[in-house]
Parts: structure tokens; sequence; C-alpha cells
């Protein structure tokens, strides 16, 4: 060990540093640093890593430079190669400092999203600890009416490129609608959609000139933190320009810093064809209605705008988009438009691999065809390069719904919700969530609340009767709910099939015949419409017509889980088994020849079916696994509602042979409210149950259960002219 290096005569602050080499080991580490920032900042960009690692790596580098400077001093010189105690301490104390840092920026980005587990407000009463900012409407100040659409796409487009910047907090489209006209003051709409900041705006059209003003105000004080007025030539590169320019002078006035990559997006020009971007935005306008008029407005639009400007990728991603929801509002048929989506994403990310709607279009696509894994990775990927993108958390909560993954599906709804806190189908979409963890009082607050929000929107009307069918066992309080989406878009055949069931569900065969029907005219192509009119058909005795639209449905989709299980009950009464194996093995590999099989909360229902095939054909144990996988899968689940497990315990103890385990599930499931869907199926079809028929106990649940909804019947006899609810009736309650 040689000596520790001591004070010299005469030996200035500076020269010491520099004897101790402090000076030189502190040079070396920030330029060090300064390069792996860098390094890090060109690999974020180009691979798409999340921006919290560049925050991380930069407080490490902080937290580094005290440590370097404390091992300089002691170890700089060829002096003191031994810790001292006086060396730990200061080392100890840095620690202690960093931790402290850590916990701080760990808190801070934690209480971004609320955990939403005290109820369904929490998702409005988010804490954001970046800066936030909501942009009103912008008034139309041309004297042509025609102009509104050219303005709203100027909002929605400032609105957009602000949202690309991951240090804001930028509140949605559909939120910020609701205040169009507004005259409530600034400090009440702020509270209104948990910002700090306002931007509003207004924009004249005038022959080949566009005159945008816009105006950024302090909610809080009222105060105006910058304005600024743009008169251009109407180019769409002009119009780009003007957005670029006003994203970047606001996130410089809130100090929201951005990447490299978010300033060559917020300075992309997607498209320089007008006629192309006026064609989109009004396809954007009309998606957002989510009625089957409005989808097939969409789409022609996207085509407009694709037909313009071939390389325009957000036009691309729209269309995706629209084609998508028409398969997912069952509108149109299934597999062929859902390939046309996915060729529609693919030639957006072609043209913008980094274009953060397009992957959550290609997440969407494959989480409806039931590729979850990828689907996953692709939400994932859109939510990195756009953490503001609500539909990319609305649709990855929607998906996570649909494979049981409640929690988690949650957070990504309430995460959409608090960048779209007035949105009518993020509200709806939560609501089906907590309805499938079992909190019907939540998701009968938020049901309204997206009425509320939107009276013309028929999915919450819809939803919500559902809920009162199959959550709380109320046919007779779900009718005229479920009439009035009918009536707001008489075009949804799914609605329509969905007061059939309800009418079956009560024994009014004449009702449900009619509404089937009048379904099958609209909407003959999609598998529910198809299922529930087999239904029909197999309930008044005509069982050759049930198999046919049967057969329809599995041959649009052949996952069609009703339309499966009504083929399997006729083979297995002809003894053919190996057919309906044959079937399932095609359409659910993965629980008929993956080893070990995988059941989840997406297919165990199908499970329990193929269960009895496989017990039929002799393959006892994989049956045995079948069971022992669905009993796993709805173990802690909501039995109750359209999401609810509803009798799947009987027919698990029932095909094991356990009666007693069996009836007692029927008697508990009927004591919580069970009333379906498909009570009457299961009384006299489902050949899981068959080894319970004969069972007085059984049959005296039925009966129960058949008073019951022969009751609710007469009540929606006494009411049969009654106009359908308006938004609150509280006639309905």
């Amino acid at each position: 060990m040689t000596d520790a290096p001591t004070r010299r005569k005469g030996e200035g602050p500076w020269a010491r540093l520099r004897r101790r080499k402090v000076v030189q080991w502190g040079v070396a580490y920030a330029a060090g640093a300064w390069g792996l920032l860098q390094g890090i900042a060109y690999f974020r960009d180009t691979f798409g890593w999340s921006h919290e690692l560049q925050q991380v790596a930069t407080l490490l580098i902080l937290m580094g430079l005290p440590v370097v400077v404390v091992l300089a001093w002691y170890h700089g010189d060829r002096g003191q190669q031994r810790v001292t105690a006086s060396e730990l301490a200061a080392l100890a104390l840095l620690c202690l400092l960093g931790g402290g840092a850590f916990w701080i920026f760990e808190r801070g980005e934690q209480s971004e999203v609320a955990d939403g587990s005290e109820g369904p407000a929490a998702a409005t009463t988010t804490v954001s600890v970046r800066p936030s900012i909501a942009v009103l409407p912008f008034d139309n100040r041309s004297d042509r009416r025609e102009d509104e659409f050219f303005v709203d796409g100027i909002h929605d487009d400032i609105l957009t490129q602000l949202s690309k910047v991951s240090a804001l907090k930028v509140i949605s489209r559909t939120s910020v609608e609701q205040f169009r006209g507004t005259t409530l003051p600034m400090k009440d709409i702020a509270g209104q959609l948990g910002v700090a900041n306002i931007l509003e705006g207004g924009v004249q059209r005038a022959g080949d000139r566009v005159r945008i003003n816009v105006q950024l105000i302090d909610a809080g004080t009222d105060a105006h933190l910058w304005a600024e007025t743009y008169d251009r030539e109407l180019t769409a590169v002009n119009i780009f320009a003007i957005q670029s320019e006003v994203a970047a002078a606001i996130a410089a006035e809130l100090k929201a810093s951005l990447t490299t990559a978010e300033r060559k997006n917020v300075n992309a020009i997607p498209t320089q064809n007008l006629a192309a971007w006026e064609a989109y935005q009004l396809g954007r306008q009309r998606m957002a209605r989510r009625t089957s008029a409005g989808l097939a407005d969409a789409v022609e639009f996207f085509r407009k705008a694709i037909d313009s400007d071939p390389a325009f990728a957000l036009a691309s991603a729209g269309l995706s988009d629209a084609l998508a929801l028409q398969v997912n509002y069952e509108v149109a048929p299934r597999l062929p438009t859902l390939a046309r989506a996915r060729a529609a994403a693919a030639e957006a990310l072609r043209l913008d691999p980094g274009l953060a709607e397009a992957w959550t279009s290609s997440g969407f696509i494959a989480g409806e065809l039931q590729e979850y894994d990828r689907a996953e990775e692709m939400y994932r990927r859109a939510i990195t390069l756009n953490p503001n993108y609500a539909t990319a958390h609305h649709w990855y909560g929607q998906m996570l719904a649909e494979m049981g993954r409640l929690d988690e599906s949650q957070r990504h709804l309430e995460r959409a919700l608090a960048l779209d806190p007035l949105s009518a189908i993020i509200n709806k979409n939560l609501a089906e969530t907590l309805e499938a963890r079992g909190r019907f009082d939540q998701a009968e607050a938020r049901y309204r609340k997206s009425i509320e929000i939107d009276p013309s929107m028929p999915g919450p009307y819809l939803q919500f009767g559902n809920m009162q069918s199959y959550g709380l066992g109320r046919f007779d309080l779900a009718e005229p709910w479920i009439a009035r989406a009918v009536a707001i878009d008489p075009g949804l055949a799914t609605a329509r099939a969905g007061l059939a069931i309800l009418y079956l569900e009560v024994g009014n065969d004449a009702d449900a015949d009619r509404s089937i029907d009048a379904a099958m005219q609209r909407g003959s192509g999609i598998p529910l419409v198809q299922d529930v009119s087999a239904l029909v058909r197999l309930y008044r005795g005509d069982e050759a017509a049930a198999l046919e639209r049967a057969r329809k449905a599995v041959d649009t989709y052949p996952r069609d889980s009703l339309g499966l299980v009504l083929l399997r009950n006729a083979d297995l009464k002809t003894g053919n088994v190996a057919a309906a194996r044959g079937r399932y093995a095609k359409a659910y590999p993965e629980l008929v020849s993956a080893e070990p099989p995988s059941v989840d909360m997406s297919n165990w229902t199908v499970a329990i079916q193929i269960a009895l095939v496989l017990r039929e054909s002799g393959e006892t144990d994989r049956a045995t696994e079948l069971l022992d996988r669905s009993e796993e899968a709805i173990a802690g689940r909501a039995r109750l509602g359209l999401s609810g497990f509803g009798v799947a315990d009987v027919r698990i103890h029932a095909l094991r042979g356990d009666t007693t385990k069996a009836l007692t599930a029927l008697r508990e499931a009927k004591n919580a409210g069970w009333r379906g869907p498909f009570w009457r199926y299961y009384r006299d079809f489902d050949p899981e149950l068959a080894s319970l028929r004969g069972e007085p106990a059984f049959r005296a649940v039925f009966a129960e259960i058949e008073r019951d909804v022969v009751a609710q019947r007469a009540r929606m006899a006494d009411r049969s002219g009654e106009t359908a609810p308006t938004v609150l009736s509280p006639d309905i309650q």
C-alpha cells in the first residue's frame, strides 16, 4: 500500500483536483456518458424502445458522477488504496440519495395511472406528473357550413401531433368533443378532463388561403401562455407544417422535450394531397359513430383517400380499422373482411414502420383471429411508439378481457379512459370488463355514463340490456334497452339477434321468430345470427333447419362454438363421433392435439364440449384433463353475465359423473340469479346434462326458473306498446 496523498504547500484547489485526477476522471466520465446516451437514443429510435429507458439511464449516469468524483478523490493519485471509513460513509450517502431519487421517479411514474380498484370513477381522477393538455374543438370562422369537417380535421391533426410527444399527457378527441361550443369556464373543463392546460383556436378557410389562430391557456389561472396566428396558402404541406410548428411551440412552452424520433414524427408530412387528407378526415369522423352505416361510409372515405394518394399510410391504417370494426360489430363477413383489413394494415406498416396507428390496427386484427401472442407484441409496440394513443390501450384492454386477464384489462382500459375520459366506447368496454369481474353496480354506472355521453351509439344500450338479462336475470328490464339499440341502428343485425335470444329465453317464440328473420335479412352471413336462427328452429322442433343454419355459421367461422355444439349433438345422436372429433380438431387444435392442452377463458366452454366427444371416443384421460383445466380456468371468475361461467361447473360435474355436486352447483346458480343465456337449451337439449335430466332436483330448479321467466314475460306484455327508453328513463331503473 502506498502512502496517502497529502496537500502540497502552495497548491490551489484546482491544482489539487487535477493532481488527484478528479478533473480527468470527471471529463472522461462525462464524455463516456454522453456517448452512451447518444447510443441509447439511436437504438431507442431504431428499435422503438421505451422512452422510460432513456430516463432511467440518464438518472443512473447522474447518480454515477458523484461516485466517480469520490473514487477519484481517494484513488486518482498514487495515494491511498485501502477504503477508509470516510470513503464508505460518502459512498453510502450517495447510494441512499440515489435510491431516494429512484423512489421518487418510480412513484411519479406509477401515480400517472390510478389503480381504479376503488370504483368506476377512479380512471377520471388520474393525477399525472407530465404536463397535461386538452385541445378543444376549433371554431369554424368561415361562412361556409361545409367547412366544418375541414376545421375538425385541423383540430384532430394538431391533437394527434401533440399526442406523439411522450412527455405530454394529451386528452383524445372524443372527450374534448363534448365541449364543442361550451360556455363552461376553462377551470371546469380542465377539471372534467384532468388537465392543467387548454389549447383553443379557430380556422378560417377562404379560397386558396387558410388562417389558423391558436392560444394556450393555463386552466388554473386563465393566463394566456402562448398564442400564434398562421396565415398560409391552402396546401396539404402547409397544413402539416402549421401543425408541426404548433406542436413544437406548445412542447417548448410546457417544457416537454421531444426525442429525436418524436421530432421526426411531428415534422413528418403524411400526404401532400389535400383531397386525400380531406377524405381521411371524413373517414375518421364517420368511423367514430360506430354504427353500421357509419362504418360503411368510413370504408369508402378511406378508400377514396388511398386512391388519391396510395402512399398515405394513415389512410391504409384507417381502412384497416374500419374493416376490422365491421367484423367486430358483425356487420360484415368475418374471414374475408379480416383478410382485407390485415392487408391494409400491412400496407400501412410498409409505408411507415413507425406508425403507432398501424401497429394498433395489426394488433386488433390478430386479436380478432385469436393470435394473442402476436397481437400482444403489436399492441406493446404501438404503446411504446405513442403512449398517448388511447386506442392502443383501449383495444389491448379489450383483448386482455377476452383472454380472461381481467385485472390487466381493467388497467389498460382505465389508462385509455384517462387519455379519453369522455369516450362513450371506452366507458362501454370498461363496463364490460367490470361486468366480467362481477362488479355489476360499477358496470352499470359505466354503461349509463357511456349512454349519457353519446345517446346515439347503439352498443351501450345493447350491452347494458345483456347485463340486465344475464348478469341480473331480468329479461323484462333488458327488453327496452335492446329494443333501443335496434331503433338507433336498424342495420345492426346482432342487436336484432340479441332481441330474438331474449324472446326465446322467456318463451315468446313468435316474437323471436320475427326478430331473427329481420336479423337474417340484414346479416345472414354473421355467425351469431345464424346460430340464433338455428336455436329458434331447434326449439320449435325443426332439427334439420337448425343444423343447416349451424353448418353455415361454422363454414363462415370455424371456431363458432354454438354452431359447433349443435353439429356435435347431431353427430353424437347418430354415433358419428369421429366427425365431431375431426371438426373440433380442425377448429381448436390447441385443445385436441396440443400437449398439454391450452385452456383459457377464450376456449374453456369449448373444452367442456370436446371432453364429451373424447369420452365417447374412448379418450377418457384427455377428457378428464380438459375438464380439470376448464375448472381451473373458471376458478374465481364471476358466474353471471355474458362473460360469466354460468353453469359450466354443473356441466363439468355431470360429465365426471358426480350427480350430487352437479345438482348442488345448479341450485347455487339458480339462487345466484342465473337465467341463461340459453337456459332452455340446457334443460331440454344439452347432452352434457343428460345424466341429470331424470333427477327430481334438476326438474325442480328449472321449474322455478321457468316460473320466474313466465312472470317476466307477463310484465313485458303489460308494457308492449311503450316507447323504448331514452338515456336514463326512470321507469326501467
